[in-house]
């Protein structure tokens, strides 16, 4: 996949959720597609994401929850973007997040949600289309 500037993304773990073969295989996805990735390892906190998001000058962050405390980290996340000046950095998100929640997700502004079964070559494909949207 070509893109006219390498994209800058960041894949995150936040909360008490130690589970990042997920995320670990995503970012190892997103990198051998051509962009470049920044992983923050596991527990961090939305404030952290957020300030690593801008400290590093991303294109995009994605945030991989299988706790089930999406619709409390997510909305945490995009505060803490907006308070550290990152607000136009678009989030997506990946993981355990039951269908009824998404909308929800979306309707603050998290612009993909991909859960499990989701090919790569799809999250891929949708990234793409954010970053060029």
């Amino acid at each position: 996949m070509s893109f006219s500037k390498i994209p800058r993304i960041l894949i995150a773990k936040c909360g008490l959720d130690g589970h990042d073969r997920g995320a670990k295989y995503i970012a190892r996805a997103l990198r051998d597609a051509g962009m470049e990735v920044i992983y923050t390892g596991i527990r961090q906190s939305p404030e952290d994401v957020a300030s690593t998001a801008v400290q590093e000058d991303v294109d995009l962050v994605g945030l991989s929850l299988l706790s089930g405390a999406h619709n409390t980290l997510f909305p945490k996340l995009l505060e803490a973007l907006k308070i550290n000046g990152g607000e136009d950095i678009p989030v997506f998100g990946g993981g355990v997040i039951p269908d009824p929640d998404i909308p929800y997700l979306k309707s603050l502004g998290v612009k993909a949600i991909f859960t499990p079964g989701t090919s790569v070559q799809d999250v891929i494909i949708e990234i793409k289309k954010i970053l060029e949207g």
